[in-house]
C-alpha cells in the first residue's frame, strides 16, 4: 500500500514501512481502532488526514470512521506536535493559584499560544481543563513530568531541562 500518500512530508518511506507493518498485524482480526491509531501517532507524531483514510483503506474501515474517533479523543492530534507538550491545567484550583501568569510567561519567552508548536518543533503548548492534581496547583504536566506548585519566574529554568 505504501506508496499512495508521500505527499506528506512526515509520511517518508520508512514511516509508511512501519505503519503498513501494523495495518498487516491488524488487519485479519477484529480491530478496535483506538490501539491502531494511537500506535500510528506513536510513529509519525500525529495523525494527518491522508494518514488516516490510509488506516481506514488498510483495515476496511470507513475513513469518515476513522476521522471521527481521531477528533472525538483529544489525545489524538491532526497536526504535529513538538518534541515536548506543555499541557497547562486551567483547572479551578489552579487558575486561582496564578496559572494565567504561568501560561502568559510561557506564551512570551517561546512565542507561543495555545495550540501551536515552536517553529524548531522543541514545544508544543496546550491548555487543559483539570490535571487531576489540584493539592499542587498551579501545575504543568511536560510530556510525562508533573511539575506543581509552580510561578512565572520558574517557568525558563524548568523548560530549559527539555530539549
Amino acid at each position: 500500500m505504501n506508496g499512495e500518500i508521500e505527499r506528506n512530508p512526515h509520511l517518508t518511506p520508512e514511516v509508511m514501512v512501519k505503519v503498513d507493518e501494523l495495518i498487516d498485524h491488524y488487519r485479519n482480526r477484529q480491530v478496535n481502532l483506538i490501539p491502531v491509531l494511537e500506535e500510528c501517532q506513536d510513529i509519525v507524531g500525529y495523525l494527518p488526514v491522508e494518514l488516516q483514510e490510509y488506516i481506514g483503506r488498510g483495515l476496511n474501515i470507513p475513513g469518515s470512521t476513522v476521522y471521527g474517533v481521531v477528533t472525538f479523543y483529544s489525545y489524538f492530534s491532526m497536526v504535529p506536535k513538538g518534541r515536548h507538550v506543555i499541557k497547562v491545567c486551567m483547572g479551578t484550583a489552579c487558575y486561582v493559584r496564578g496559572i494565567g501568569e504561568v501560561l502568559n510567561r510561557i506564551k512570551s519567552l517561546y512565542k507561543l499560544e495555545v495550540g501551536s508548536t515552536t517553529e524548531d518543533m522543541r514545544f508544543s503548548l496546550e491548555a487543559v481543563r483539570c490535571l487531576g492534581a489540584c493539592g499542587l496547583a498551579p501545575v504543568i504536566v511536560i510530556d510525562s513530568d508533573t511539575h506543581g506548585g509552580i510561578s512565572p519566574d520558574q517557568i525558563s529554568e524548568i523548560l530549559s531541562r527539555y530539549e
